[in-house]
């Protein structure tokens, strides 16, 4: 892990030996990652993976595993898709003056034997405290691969009180408890996509246990026009998931006979664009 932080704003740890993701995320000195209070799959990367607090799903596949289009031997995709595990090159890195921002490359190997490049820009704003992630996903196989993406954003539920809402455009009413839904936990998915708004927000706050800060999610939904809201309360886990993602919540069966899987060729990118901030 390599500590990456500036003048103002969270401390992050970012994961060279899994595409650099964050792993521990302090905020006034406490990790708000989830560690261990996370449900097991049974996929040791993902494990890892789910234990910090921003880790990124595809590039060929997004939540649980399903079948390869068109293989013999009935193999799946992994959960989550094939990012994690994938080391990060670092290409620039630097802290010097009160800003903080690095590049790296990610080479990846798809589930069905093709090829992925993410190109990964972090930066972190000292003016504003606001962490800004841009990538650049590019076939570099020699066939179509699925143009799919998601970030799981996880949070320690343990910080959070009665107090504790979310409230964005994209939500019924705008406002709700975040303790959402039937428990021990609950899923749901809807369109973050406003009509004239290159952006969508989610918001999640005030966090008495981190002196009253909010999180502000923001999030391009050129690309990303969907947010997965996600809890699991059922020990050992006690965790929250903010998931902007680049389709609705169905198989790829039903994507595709629908035509919302689109498919990247090879040689093609795609770009995806979060931030956020502690206010």
């Amino acid at each position: 892990m390599k500590t990456f932080t500036a003048a103002l704003g969270p401390t992050l740890q970012l994961d060279e030996s899994s595409v650099l993701d964050i792993g521990k995320c302090f905020v006034h000195d406490t990790d708000i990652a989830p560690g261990r209070a996370i449900p097991d799959d049974g996929d040791s990367r993902i494990d890892h993976s789910l234990e910090g607090f921003l880790f990124t799903c595809g590039p060929d596949h997004i939540r649980h595993p399903q079948a390869i289009e068109g293989d013999v031997g009935g193999r799946k995709y992994p959960l989550h898709g094939s990012y994690s595990s994938h080391p990060a090159e670092i290409l620039f890195w630097d802290m010097q003056g009160d800003d903080a921002e690095c590049r790296a490359r990610v080479p990846v190997v798809t589930a069905d034997g093709g090829g992925a490049l993410l190109e990964r820009h972090w930066r972190i704003d000292s003016a504003t405290g606001e962490v800004c992630l841009q990538d650049r996903v590019t076939n570099t196989g020699t066939k179509p691969m699925a143009r799919v993406h998601m970030y799981h954003m996880n949070i320690g539920a343990w910080l959070f009180d009665d107090g504790v809402h979310l409230s964005g455009a994209m939500l019924d009413g705008g406002e709700m408890r975040w303790d959402f839904g039937p428990d021990p936990g609950s899923v749901f998915c809807v369109s973050a996509r406003r009509e004239g708004e290159e952006w969508a927000e989610v918001v999640l706050g005030p966090i008495a246990s981190l002196g009253g800060s909010t999180l502000k999610v923001r999030f391009k939904t050129d690309n990303l026009p969907y947010l997965q809201m996600w809890r699991n309360q059922k020990e050992p886990a006690h965790v929250l998931g903010i998931e902007p993602v680049s389709h609705r919540l169905a198989s790829r069966e039903e994507l595709t006979e629908t035509g919302e899987l689109q498919w990247l060729q090879p040689g093609e990118s795609v770009d995806y664009a979060l931030r956020f901030a502690f206010v």
